[in-house]
């Protein structure tokens, strides 16, 4: 994409957003709406600034944690997701449980974990790889059965091993798919986070909103949740950069 591509696809999103904000903005001063119910984003700007240092703060520690369970996520994922396609009896017997597990509601699971593991950060980075790991192992398997048919019959021809037709046919080929499952595990990441320290934590932005929502400070709340969604957006761009710098044939085409 060229330079000029690239400021025009910039505007769109951008002039939207300052749509939204400026609607939002004259839709509190005109309605008269109180900032313990819906802070406008001026009164959410200040509110936020004067406690950079606590939203800093935080934000580290949520950020660490979310790193932390997203890494676990790929890694538990990844090999998940080749244990199943190298055997039909693996699949058809893990599978099933595999969408079970996104079945169970975050919050319940949560305090089981906290009572394992104590009220440290293992609780909340295992939170953290449940909630994500499931749309990587789907569609790291989507893509590995993805892989060029013919391709494969050709490398089986040449007496390549089974590992030699992973490396060099199924794994190539998943890759697109499998940056399609990081995308959204990166988002959800950050939903497990706050999940996570909404039970287990003392600490962190999940924790924060309880703690601005106790004292009805909506502002701050509403500054929190803005800046979740800066780091979900951070995420989101390094996985769709290691994208482009890992597959810029697949880019190109």
């Amino acid at each position: 994409m060229s330079g000029n591509g690239r400021i025009r696809a910039w505007v769109a999103p951008i002039a939207f957003a300052l749509l939204f904000l400026g609607a939002w903005q004259l839709y509190v001063g005109f309605a008269d709406v109180p900032e313990s119910s819906l802070p406008s984003p001026t009164e959410i700007a200040s509110a936020g600034w004067e406690s950079r240092d606590l939203l800093i703060d935080n934000a580290w520690i949520t950020i660490g944690e979310i790193l932390l369970g997203f890494a676990l996520a790929i890694v538990v994922g990844v090999l998940l997701a080749l244990a199943i396609r190298s055997s039909r009896t693996i699949e058809r017997a893990v599978y099933p449980w595999l969408v079970v597990s996104q079945m169970v509601p975050v919050p319940a699971i949560a305090p089981i974990f906290v009572i394992w593991t104590g009220f440290d950060l293992r609780p909340r980075v295992m939170v953290i790889a449940l909630v994500a790991f499931f749309p990587i192992v789907v569609n790291a398997v989507d893509g590995l059965r993805a892989a060029d048919p013919a391709l494969l019959r050709l490398l089986r021809t040449m007496g390549a091993t089974r590992r030699q037709l992973l490396r060099h046919g199924s794994f190539p080929a998943s890759l697109p798919f499998l940056f399609s499952g990081l995308k959204v595990a990166a988002a959800l990441s950050v939903i497990g986070a706050v999940f996570a320290e909404w039970v287990g934590s003392s600490e962190g932005l999940g924790h924060l909103i309880l703690v601005l929502n106790n004292a009805t400070d909506t502002a701050t709340m509403f500054a929190v949740i803005f800046l979740l969604s800066l780091i979900g957006i951070g995420l989101f761009g390094l996985v769709a950069l290691a994208e482009r710098l890992l597959l810029p044939w697949y880019r190109a085409r």
